[in-house]
């Protein structure tokens, strides 16, 4: 059973996407959010924060919630979020197709590299594009250990890797370094997204690993400028200013 604050979360979110709550305006206090789910201050707390770290809202002290615009997909850089889990609530509007998968058997210098891993390690490669209302708009290459994912198929790709790995094979995926930058399209991402007039694409270079540390996914996330906006959360600790 999905736990409450997701499940709040979830109704939070869809009501922002809705149009329920307009950017700039407050969410309900957290008083009033405790009367209408019938749930603790912690709960609602939870499900806050997940909004937060999603994107959806701006916490301010002694203002309450502020719901963020939602007419660019929100990218949180700070959290290890699926397509899928960022495209909830987007429906048939957002649609995966897989371009390649396959074992790459002889694995160039540069990948293994990137994984740090020996030579005759298979590596699997998979190449995505994420269409959302009709436009190429992500192109991801992901590059997979296949001993972490021997099973993996075009129906899992097209669906959640990620889900695929932690609820089919028990696996905690953990964290992810991160490198973002601005590049010049190649010629894959020309061919690829719909980028007619953009002379620019920001690349998310994704390092991600499982719960024991292994580093097990290396991936290059390659996103049209103009539909995303890349959001994190700090919190300025006290000893910061020392």
């Amino acid at each position: 059973m999905q736990r409450k604050y997701l499940q709040i979360y979830e109704q939070l979110a869809e009501a922002i996407r809705d149009g329920l709550y307009p950017p700039g305006s407050l969410l309900p206090s957290e008083h009033a959010l405790c009367e209408k789910y019938t749930t603790s201050r912690e709960t609602i707390r939870k499900a806050l924060t997940h909004l937060s770290e999603h994107g959806y809202i701006q916490k301010q002290q002694g203002r309450g919630s502020i719901v963020l615009d939602q007419t660019k997909l929100q990218f949180p850089v700070s959290g290890l979020v699926s397509f899928q889990e960022l495209a909830q609530g987007l429906g048939e509007n957002a649609v995966t197709h897989v371009l390649d998968l396959q074992v790459l058997k002889t694995v160039p210098e540069h990948l293994l590299s990137q994984l740090d891993q020996p030579d005759d390690t298979f590596v699997w490669k998979l190449w995505r594009v994420r269409e959302v209302d009709g436009e190429r708009i992500i192109f991801d290459r992901d590059y997979i250990l296949y001993d972490i994912a021997p099973g993996l198929t075009y129906s899992i790709a097209e669906n959640s890797v990620y889900q695929y790995l932690e609820h089919k094979l028990n696996l905690t995926i953990s964290f992810a370094k991160k490198e973002i930058t601005v590049e010049e399209p190649d010629e894959h991402d020309r061919k690829y997204l719909d980028i007619d007039g953009f002379s620019n694409i920001v690349v998310v270079r994704n390092f991600v690993y499982l719960e024991d540390t292994t580093l097990f996914q290396y991936t290059e996330s390659r996103h049209r400028p103009d539909r995303f906006r890349f959001v994190d959360f700090a919190r300025r600790r006290a000893s910061d200013a020392n």
